[in-house]
């Protein structure tokens, strides 16, 4: 143990000396760092970059405080991107004579696009002091509001153990493979569809890409090819002053292992179970916040891996999906009797395969493809493929600029998305496509 933490130490001295960023300039600033020490291609890490996460944004050479920087120094990162887009839709109820909806409504394609701009991210991060580090995020929408996604304060090291780093506060779900961290960014093909999925009529709205308030406990090995994190969080998908009386739990494990020529590759496993209510008390027929009842069950499991081979990197995921029946037909748990007839718990299965072409450290291109199937309806009376998606993305990122102050990416995407039996009025297939150019910058 003690060599394999010698060897840690002289690589984070010998990037130090180099000239150079981590998911934000401010960290490349405070270690001098380029892009692609931390970064395959900004913001998705690399090993190194997520070691230097996992060990709270420190390189751990003994001068990670804030003590040590220049007065001025400030950890802070501004992310926008404006852009072009077209986006499409085959299946939109339009007015047959537009401007008079008393004549009926028709499905039409409906084709939109411009100039446009999407939300500004501020990003702050860094170390309090010697194994305490933070993060807070808030996020400019394009109507001018702020919103808080993150924001928790990080306990590192504990007894001088890797294994123990407590994190209290807003967080995303430690999964390797981040939403956070998407390459794409279209409308279309910029989220994961297995992270957010729900049936059709299912109440439940939760998604395993969202941030959520709660406590995590996290832990790896020195080299980080082990890894693991519990989560205790609020049942409340991250919503802050809203105080449920039930909590739910995350898990996840993975595991790093090296093949002769190929390099570093990573599988794990993960599990979500936790309650959603299915009414609410109420004040004079408004529901009272946070004053959930009839709580049932739901879960998300699966597995995700990451490989490796040469300039390709493809990484795997998958997801089962199952949701109390109650909550599935959208049908509060005091009433049983409007549960329609065979009612059962809805399950499906999602997950995407995402290829990885890194030509050189400012060029990488990306291929996605993501599928999402229901095995069982609530509703025996519904068709089974209802709501079923497939999603198709190609993109590519060029990095003209990538500095220890700056990053620019010049972004093309492409993304095509059925969505089986949803289309408003003849609940055919709907398709949608988005196609975006834009400019990606940070500072």
């Amino acid at each position: 143990m003690k060599k394999i933490s010698k060897k840690l130490l002289v690589l984070g001295i010998a990037l130090a000396t180099v000239q150079g960023s981590y998911a934000i300039p401010a960290f490349a600033r405070k270690y001098n760092l380029r892009c692609s020490d931390c970064h395959e291609a900004w913001p998705k890490l690399n090993h190194f970059g997520q070691t230097f996460k996992d060990n709270g944004y420190q390189l751990m050479t003994g001068r990670d405080a804030p003590i040590y920087q220049q007065p001025s120094y400030f950890p802070i990162m501004f992310r926008s991107m404006p852009q072009w887009h077209r986006e499409s839709d085959n299946r939109v109820a339009t007015d047959i004579v537009p401007g008079d909806p008393a004549k009926g409504q028709v499905e039409s394609e409906v084709n939109t696009s411009g100039f446009d701009i999407n939300e500004l991210d501020i990003i702050t991060a860094g170390t309090l002091y010697k194994n305490i580090s933070f993060d807070v995020q808030p996020v400019l929408d394009t109507s001018g509001k702020f919103h808080l996604i993150t924001y928790f304060v990080r306990f590192d090291n504990l007894l001088a153990s890797s294994w123990l780093n407590l994190k209290v506060g807003e967080f995303s779900l430690d999964t390797l493979l981040s939403d956070d961290r998407n390459l794409m960014q279209s409308n279309v093909g910029g989220f994961y569809q297995s992270y957010y999925f729900n049936p059709v009529g299912d109440r439940n709205a939760f998604g395993i890409g969202n941030h959520q308030l709660g406590a995590e406990l996290m832990g790896h090995s020195l080299n980080d090819y082990t890894r693991y994190a519990f989560s205790v969080v609020s049942s409340n998908d991250g919503q802050a002053n809203n105080l449920p009386s039930t909590y739910d739990a995350y898990g996840e494990f993975t595991q790093g292992f090296e093949l002769p020529k190929l390099g570093l590759e990573t599988i794990g496993i993960y599990g979500y179970v936790g309650e959603r209510p299915t009414y609410f008390q109420t004040s004079n027929g408004v529901p009272i916040t946070g004053a959930g009842l009839g709580n049932r069950s739901f879960s998300r499991t699966g597995v995700y891996s990451l490989w490796y081979f040469g300039k390709f990197d493809l990484s795997t995921f998958y997801l089962h999906g199952q949701d109390n029946v109650f909550l599935g037909n959208n049908v509060p748990a005091n009433e049983p009797l409007k549960l329609p007839a065979g009612a059962v718990g809805p399950t499906w299965n999602g997950g995407y395969a995402e290829l990885h072409y890194t030509y050189n450290p400012q060029l990488i291109l990306v291929g996605k493809y993501e599928t999402v199937q229901i095995s069982r309806q609530a509703n025996p009376a519904t068709r089974t493929a209802l709501g079923d998606v497939k999603v198709w993305t190609v993109g590519y990122r060029w990095y003209p600029i990538m500095s220890s102050r700056a990053g620019l990416a010049w972004h093309q995407e492409y993304a095509r998305e059925l969505s089986v039996g949803t289309s408003p009025l003849t609940h055919n297939n709907d398709v949608t496509s988005s196609f975006l150019i834009g400019f990606d910058f940070d500072f």
